[in-house]
């Protein structure tokens, strides 16, 4: 791929053709990936290392965390930002292999019907990603979790864990929550500005 597919390709990532776009790229981009990075390290950064049960034992601790945690917040978020991306990735990898300007996507209905369903995939992404959280996190980290060690071929079947920053991990799943709603609120508002956009009601940038 040459440097001028290489540079339409970063431009029009960093620079899609709608306002609301542009807004959730600056969103997406810096907001959430800050967030994630740097507060999700500081929330969840030791938090097997400080996972304990009853009785505080190394393969006790490891395996319910093992069960707590089937996969770790920080991993789950990261896949969700990096696949929700995908779509977008792909249609502007597609207009700088044709070389479509970026004023030009809203002009042509192809190139317009592409780009709204690249839009609407990362909707559906989002919302399954935000599904799949719920399914994994829950809404809220309380503060003892009832493992199961039959599993270990212990005396006892079910043991106490004390989960770490319980009241902080919650704060910080609500926030997850948050983001995701967010960006599914700036993705449809972005079609129905590509729409206004198309129908004449909004003026081109």
């Amino acid at each position: 791929m040459s440097p001028n597919y290489i540079r339409s390709f970063s431009e029009g990532c960093l620079r899609p053709p709608t306002v609301i776009g542009q807004f959730h790229t600056l969103f997406f981009g810096s907001i959430r990936m800050f967030f994630l990075g740097v507060l999700g390290f500081a929330v969840y950064g030791n938090e097997a290392l400080h996972f304990s049960c009853d009785p505080d034992k190394r393969e006790v601790n490891l395996f319910c965390y093992n069960q707590f945690r089937p996969i770790t917040p920080q991993v789950f978020w990261a896949l969700q930002l990096v696949i929700v991306l995908v779509p977008g990735a792909f249609f502007h990898l597609y207009a700088a292999c044709k070389s479509i300007k970026q004023e030009d996507i809203l002009q042509k209905s192809s190139y317009t019907g592409f780009y709204i369903f690249s839009v609407f995939l990362r909707i559906v992404l989002e919302v399954v990603a935000f599904w799949l959280q719920i399914q994994l996190f829950g809404l809220k980290v309380n503060a003892i979790y009832m493992c199961d060690v039959e599993g270990l071929e212990k005396k006892f079947n079910i043991t106490r864990c004390m989960v770490p920053e319980h009241f902080e991990k919650t704060i910080f799943l609500i926030a997850m929550y948050t983001f995701t709603v967010i960006t599914v609120i700036l993705c449809v508002a972005e079609i129905f500005e590509i729409s206004c956009r198309r129908l004449g009601f909004l003026k081109p940038q």
